[in-house]
């Protein structure tokens, strides 16, 4: 019973791995299920939410047991949700001893976030070229780009001092405008409109939006709203942000 016991609540690790990188809810539920019914667990049910999750399933000695996990943080991390895919596909194939499930659930939750040199490039990449589709010149999108490096390093450090996220995004955003503020006043850039905008694109929650919106059309309704209007809150921070660093240097004027 114990080992069973043991079992559930390493599957319940690797669903909470899921959706705490970002998966849909659809994706965590049937990853749990499956995974369950290959470690002899005959009927799995599993509901998901994005602040909990909770499994009841049936084993084939008769037992019947029930988990539940609260989640309290969720970010965007494609590599985690490849190394969980991965996993349960192996278990589904043959299933890993308990010691070995264990560890390789592990192994993915302490493997580092991938954040490098590309995520770096890509901030520069978005921020600078954005702000030059909209009308900016060369100096607005080099503006922009340092202003990009802000945000990624205050993203950073809100991680590891794991600050709530509507109140990171706000405290980015606010030091962003700031930062595109003073560019424009020492000379190196010259519409800030276009400087901010750049570097919003880097704030607006679009994979969040389209994961809930997903989530409504594959039937989990709750969750999907949910996700809805956690991404609608993230855009009023990024305004509300911006709002407060304009409404004190006067729309940059």
């Amino acid at each position: 019973m114990e080992q069973n016991e043991q079992i559930l609540s390493c599957i319940l690790d690797a669903g909470e791995l899921l959706l705490t990188a970002g998966a849909e809810v659809g994706r965590v539920e049937d990853t749990m299920a499956r995974m369950a019914r290959s470690y002899g667990f005959e009927r799995a049910d599993v509901l998901t939410i994005t602040a909990s999750m909770v499994v009841t399933a049936r084993h084939r000695s008769g037992e019947i047991l029930t988990q539940t996990r609260r989640v309290t943080r969720r970010e965007t991390d494609m590599r985690r949700i490849d190394q969980v895919n991965a996993l349960s596909r192996a278990v589904c194939a043959a299933p890993l001893p308990l010691e070995q499930l264990r560890a390789r659930i592990q192994q993915i939750a302490d493997a580092p976030n991938g954040q490098s040199w590309t995520t770096v490039l890509a901030y520069l990449l978005v921020a600078g070229s954005f702000a030059m589709f909209f009308g900016g010149s060369v100096r607005d999108g080099i503006a922009a780009m340092i202003c990009s490096m802000l945000l990624y390093v205050l993203g950073r450090a809100g991680a590891l001092v794991q600050l709530q996220p509507i109140v990171l995004t706000i405290v980015q955003s606010a030091s962003m405008c700031l930062t595109a503020w003073l560019m424009v006043q020492i000379g190196l850039g010259q519409a800030l409109d276009k400087i901010v905008i750049g570097n919003i694109m880097l704030l607006i929650p679009g994979i969040a939006l389209v994961t809930s919106l997903r989530d409504m059309i594959g039937g989990d309704t709750i969750s999907g709203l949910l996700g809805a209007f956690e991404a609608l809150l993230r855009a009023v921070a990024i305004a509300a942000g911006c709002a407060l660093v304009l409404m004190q240097v006067g729309g940059g004027a």
